[in-house]
């Protein structure tokens, strides 16, 4: 075998890289005289699968079952977690050795679990999470929303986090020098906009739209009867007149495109859904369009705050493009399939121009707890009692503890320094500029108290609770109420935490688990890179794209909403559809670009999460399908088998060998002839080809190339053979404790922030059996991580 069971402590739970490899033993049986008792039952089984290879002599992967201690498996817990992970998997023993019965399998899990379970409550071990945890973008962003009612886009402040066992909140212990830097500006940025501070000369913002968006029918967010273009909500910093200037999108000539027809297109700029100017457009006399939008130009006058600023043409009934004989959706690409209209390519926003101040936006409401005082008070100095109330209620807010007078007093230091020479207002930003880029609110800090011993266990603050919880359901700051329990001392107790974690489920805040955890456990964050080729996929747009994004976080986020059993992610007979994805699909009656539910029909191509546009996209290369890839993703994220990476000196396969007309399955075929590779392929590769009847880009298909009709025959691990997608889902669905207990490994990493070790796993399993009595609900699985021992209990270093 090229591939084995790692050495004891050094792979995770959810990392075991290698196999375990059963082998027929010819050991003796136990006389009839000994007592039969678990433990022997289980080491019969042991000695008939296992040891023959893995022994002392063989030390067949440096795995030697035959020196552990079978009285005391908690003395080996890694090595025998590792075991129940293939033992239940069905990943071992390999399908060309022999297999133990079903009772035997069944009664080794049992034995295993329950000795190892019990071990782990009588010396609990929660692990550790880091000390100190940087608030990664994604965290920033919500923070700053819920502590001053501000809506930033995070992305342009600050660059990408990067991920660990999945996800983007696991690797951030440090500030680099550079980092720091960024923070920095941002904090100054955000304190003058929340506050409506002027900067010293004009700002400008650009909105770029995506070069691959079809703007000819309409666009979410606009209003009925328009086409293309684009909304979007923008924070205006003070009161006063901006200038919005229309770039249109050009031809590979420079020319604007779209101008095919000699006729008029009207564009409209839109402040909250109210037309504010108009222009016209239409192919000039002399025919050259280079300069046509050099002055679509308005000059408006907008109040400090949010606003909804939307640019879009009016919708020309009589468009060709709006009848039934266009042949596709998409019309972007000049070369296959031009625009039949102008569309928009960016807008710059700059301003503010006669700047009058800003008053009653809703940064201002959130930050001024107290009225700013008179030109009089502040003559007089009565200004600082408001100030110190302003700062203490955001200081409680942003650090997440309660402040002490000593406390208040660096922020106070900075508003003085602000606030000397100009006004109120100025020493107020200066001050929260002082805490946005205190480590206190950057950084969430978890800190072992005194009196524990090194290596010690013990259960973490109420504070650090309400932290772990907001961060894991909202990825944000805890909200007043569950501050309030915090430091009330009550949040601990059994039932105030599951009344304040159901609340905060019920919470529209809760939808960061459909964007963020499902965002990186689904991989729809890698939507953005999607770039099929246009010469075989055609039809493939921005509008798709997000399309694909949008069905996936509207169907997860309604199995949460409507606490539906997560085996419904796996099978439904509904999903989230617009007119673009249905069409896409071949589902008929959708109209419009609202999402809105969908009920399918028995014999529908579409449902669960493996028959969403997303997933398969995300799991496929630019030319075809990826049957490893997708066999990978489905064995790691919803199985619980993840296979062990490739060898690091091992080529990836050279395809230009390989004729492209020939069937995925003999393209691929050689994976599985080759030694060095067939050990995972011929059990990552069958997975994928289940997969096959959905081509790169989510579509259905029956055939592949030179009209071949596709074999979707295919095998999981523990379950045998299986035909197609509604084949793999049958099989994931006939062990729904290995996928539940695959959800809930991936929320555990997502809410603890670091990777699940083989200590974990009691706590996984306690969650699952739990949930199993409630039919798997999803308030079940969350409920139960949000009570389990690694998420409100800490090691000590």
């Amino acid at each position: 075998m090229t591939h084995g069971f790692p050495s004891a402590g050094v792979a995770t739970l959810g990392s075991v890289g290698v196999a375990l490899t059963l082998c027929v033993s010819l050991q003796v049986q136990p006389s009839a005289q000994q007592a039969v008792t678990p433990t022997s039952n289980a080491g019969r089984v042991l000695d008939r699968y296992c040891v023959t290879c893995h022994n002392e002599r063989l030390k067949t992967a440096d795995l030697r079952l035959d020196r552990l201690d079978l009285s005391n498996p908690s003395a080996d817990a890694d090595v025998w977690e590792k075991v129940v992970r293939k033992v239940h998997t069905g990943t071992m023993p390999p399908l060309s050795a022999p297999q133990p019965s079903e009772g035997d399998r069944r009664a080794l899990l049992l034995w295993l679990e329950t000795s190892l379970d019990a071990a782990s409550a009588a010396r609990p071990n929660p692990g550790r999470t880091d000390t100190l945890r940087r608030l990664n973008r994604t965290e920033y962003q919500n923070a700053v929303r819920d502590l001053l009612a501000l809506d930033i886009d995070a992305a342009s402040l600050l660059p990408a986090d990067d991920s660990g066992h999945g996800f983007d909140n696991v690797t951030v212990g440090d500030l680099p020098p550079t980092l720091l830097d960024r923070y920095i500006s941002a904090a100054q940025k955000i304190s003058r906009l929340a506050i409506g501070i002027p900067e010293s000369s004009v700002q400008s913002d650009i909105i770029r739209l995506p070069a691959d968006l079809t703007q000819e029918d309409h666009l979410p967010g606009l209003p009925l009867g328009t086409r293309g273009g684009v909304s979007v909500s923008h924070t205006f910093a003070q009161d006063g007149e901006y200038e919005i200037q229309i770039w249109l999108a050009r031809d590979l000539e420079g020319s604007v495109s779209g101008l095919r027809e000699p006729r008029a297109h009207e564009l409209m700029v839109l402040v909250d859904r109210q037309p504010v100017a108009n222009f016209t457009i239409e192919k000039p006399a002399d025919a050259d369009a280079t300069v046509l939008d050099k002055n679509l130009k308005a000059r408006v006058t907008v109040r400090a705050g949010p606003h909804e600023i939307g640019v879009t043409f009016v919708k020309d009934g009589s468009s060709l493009l709006e009848t039934a004989r266009q042949p596709l959706q998409s019309h972007f690409n000049e070369r296959r399939h031009p625009r039949s209209a102008p569309a928009i390519d960016q807008i710059l926003m700059t301003g503010p121009y006669a700047a009058t101040g800003a008053e009653n936006t809703p940064s201002r409401r959130r930050l001024f707890v107290c009225s700013p005082p008179s030109r009089e008070a502040l003559r007089r100095g009565k200004d600082e009692d408001c100030a110190r109330t302003i700062l203490t209620t955001l200081m409680r807010r942003a650090y997440r503890r309660p402040i002490a007078k000593a406390d208040v007093e660096g922020p106070m230091a900075f508003y003085r320094e602000g606030r000397a020479g100009k006004d109120f207002d100025a020493g107020i930003a200066r001050a929260l500029s002082a805490v946005l880029i205190n480590p206190e609110f950057l950084f969430r800090v978890e800190s072992e108290p005194r009196t524990v011993p090194a290596g010690g266990v013990y259960r973490i603050s109420d504070l650090e609770l309400a932290s772990r919880l907001s961060f894991f359901l909202w990825s944000s700051i805890p909200d007043d109420e569950l501050l309030a329990a915090a430091m009330a001392g009550r949040l601990s107790r059994p039932g105030e935490l599951e009344k304040q974690a159901r609340r905060m489920l019920a919470d529209r805040r809760s939808f960061n688990l459909a964007t963020n955890f499902a965002g990186q456990w689904l991989r729809l964050r890698n939507l953005e890179a999607v770039s099929p080729n246009a010469r075989l996929f055609p039809d493939f747009d921005d509008n798709l794209r997000q399309a694909f994004r949008q069905e996936t976080e509207l169907f997860f986020d309604n199995v949460l909403r409507e606490d539906r059993s997560v085996l419904d992610l796996i099978r439904a007979d509904y999903t989230f559809l617009n007119e673009r994805l249905a069409k896409h699909y071949g589902i008929p009656n959708v109209y419009g670009s609202r999402f809105r539910r969908v009920t399918l029909g028995p014999e529908s191509k579409r449902g669960g999460l493996l028959r969403h546009g997303s997933v398969l996209a995300v799991t496929s290369f630019a030319t075809r399908t990826s049957p490893v890839i997708r066999g990978v993703w489905v064995l790691g994220s919803l199985f619980g088998a993840p296979p062990p990476p490739p060898l690091p000196d091992v080529p990836a396969l050279d395809e230009s060998t390989v004729s492209a007309n020939l069937p995925m399955r003999e393209r691929l075929a050689a994976h599985r002839s080759n030694t060095v590779c067939a050990s995972c392929h011929r059990t990552i590769d069958p997975v994928g080809f289940s997969l096959e009847g959905f081509d790169a880009i989510g579509q259905w298909r029956d055939h592949e190339a030179d009209d071949v009709p596709i074999d979707v025959s295919g095998a999981l691990p523990g379950v045998g053979e299986i035909r197609g997608v509604a084949g793999l889902e049958d099989g994931l669905l006939s062990h729904p404790e290995l996928f539940a207990g695959t959800l809930t490994e991936k929320l555990l990493t997502f809410a603890l922030g670091r990777g699940i070790e083989y200590y974990d796993a009691p706590a996984v399993r306690k969650v699952v059996r739990d949930a199993e009595k409630d039919g798997y609900r999803f308030s079940s699985l969350l409920l139960g991580i949000v009570k389990s021992t690694p998420f409100q209990m800490r090691k000590s270093s």
